[in-house]
């Protein structure tokens, strides 16, 4: 089973980005026929990174693909949009690990509990600052593959 997570700027400016991620997905779909992707579900990078892993869903049946949403905390929005997430999620987890953790510290270690799951990294990280950068640092020192889609042409 291969587990990959996803990390990248809350907006994302460069054109094709759609494109690049459903590549990134695919060639990873061809190494093993277990797959789990977590997502952290904030901002347009993660969107894009979760619609493009529900169209892979649709494009190999024959693959297992879980496509897991990680929260750092308890929101409401799970009870009043509960259909919406159980349609779009196969998962929604909230790690034990972060449960009594303040608010503003839960964000960043929810990032590094995604990390320490996985497997590779797909990123869109263009800045030397923030949340994803701090996140891309730490898959890194991890010795995590980081396949850095800003980077890319």
């Amino acid at each position: 089973m291969t587990t990959c997570t996803f990390a990248g700027h809350r907006e994302v400016y460069q054109p094709m980005m759609d494109a690049k991620i459903e590549k990134a997905i695919r060639e990873l779909l061809q190494t093993d026929s277990e797959f789990i992707f977590y997502t952290g579900g904030m901002g347009e990078f993660d969107s894009k990174c979760a619609s493009a892993v529900r169209s892979a869903k649709r494009q190999y049946p024959h693959l297992k693909i879980c496509l897991a949403l990680v929260l750092p905390y308890m929101s409401n929005k799970l009870n009043t949009e509960k259909a919406y997430y159980e349609y779009y999620y196969d998962e929604i987890i909230i790690p034990e690990e972060l449960c009594g953790v303040h608010y503003k510290a839960a964000i960043q270690k929810r990032n590094r509990w995604l990390v320490d799951r996985a497997d590779c990294l797909i990123a869109y990280l263009f800045r030397d600052f923030g949340g994803a950068y701090e996140t891309v640092k730490y898959a890194k020192k991890q010795g995590k593959p980081v396949i850095n889609l800003a980077e890319q042409k």
